[in-house]
């Protein structure tokens, strides 16, 4: 059985900070809370599609999907 990620749909690597989530969503994640990143505004009213193939153009709207759907500092 394939594991999807939560954030993009891609394949999930694993059990990332509280989700199941691939490489890139998780060092994302990680980027993000490690050096508390304030991403720039979105153009699209914060309200972007985050799949695999574009998950890299609208930051804010990434990290908004991975707190949406669970991810956390404390996750395990």
């Amino acid at each position: 059985m394939v594991l999807l990620c939560k954030v993009c749909g891609d394949v999930a690597s694993g059990f990332h900070y509280g989700v199941h989530a691939c490489e890139g969503c998780k060092g994302f994640f990680r980027r993000s809370i490690q050096q508390n990143i304030q991403y720039k505004k979105c153009l699209k009213n914060e309200n972007c599609s985050i799949v695999r193939i574009n998950r890299n153009r609208c930051q804010q709207c990434r990290f908004k999907k991975c707190l949406l759907v669970g991810m956390s500092r404390d996750g395990k």
